[in-house]
């Protein structure tokens, strides 16, 4: 048994240390969403080694459940941790005993001051036919025809307000029940329903593209908080 371990079984786990990891739980959820029904995501707590896994999302591709133990190669990068501090290993690749291929990744999750507490592990199940692999990450169009979902990717705060700006202007201009005396009005309500005025530079962006003052938007936001 190596030094690591024999820590570990003896490291007494805090609430909070049990609150941290917790707070994965929904990451798990929200990966396993992202990557698709072939893609098991497990949380391990350390705090017993027998009874490891505490949250599982598509156990079904390990035939594991919340309660399973550790692996052994869980174990392996524990030790690993202990002697390189490497909290995020490489991915790398596994069979099932199955037989089907994982391509993983596992990340040691720290506590209260910096010490091990669980495990982040991903599996993404290989075996499958890779067309249908594909399917899962691309988008449905019969659900979503347009992807009407659109989001900013930007270096600075001031490109994501002028680009989130910019949508709320076309979206204005083509809608005819707008007129041109609501026009601004409905522009400042686009973009406060989406929250871009949490952005300190979102009033002087979209006053001076309006060719309004400060004081009117401020006047809108009042408005729509009320």
């Amino acid at each position: 048994m190596s030094k690591t371990t024999e820590r570990l079984q003896k490291m007494e786990f805090t609430q909070r240390d049990r609150e941290l990891l917790e707070g994965y739980f929904r990451l798990a959820d929200s990966m396993a969403d992202l990557i698709g029904p072939h893609c098991e995501v497990v949380i391990h707590s350390l705090e017993s080694f027998e009874q490891s896994v505490v949250k599982i999302v598509n156990g079904h591709h390990t035939g594991r459940k919340e309660g399973s133990p550790i692996t052994d190669l869980g174990l392996k990068m524990l030790r690993l941790y202990e002697q390189t501090g490497d909290v995020t290993p490489k991915s790398y690749f596994s069979t099932n005993k199955d037989g089907s291929m994982l391509k993983s990744s596992t990340c040691i999750l720290a506590g209260e001051d910096g010490k091990p507490i669980g495990m982040f592990c991903v599996n993404m199940n290989l075996s499958y036919p890779f067309p249908e692999i594909i399917k899962t990450l691309m988008p449905d169009m019969s659900q979503q025809p347009n992807l009407a979902i659109k989001e900013n990717f930007s270096s600075s705060a001031g490109e994501v307000v002028e680009q989130a700006l910019q949508h709320a202007v076309n979206d204005v201009d083509a809608d005819p029940s707008v007129n041109l005396k609501g026009r601004n009005k409905a522009i400042t309500k686009i973009l406060f329903d989406n929250g871009i005025f949490e952005l300190k530079e979102a009033t002087n962006i979209v006053a001076n593209h309006l060719n309004i003052t400060k004081h009117a938007v401020y006047k809108y936001i009042r408005e729509f908080k009320s």
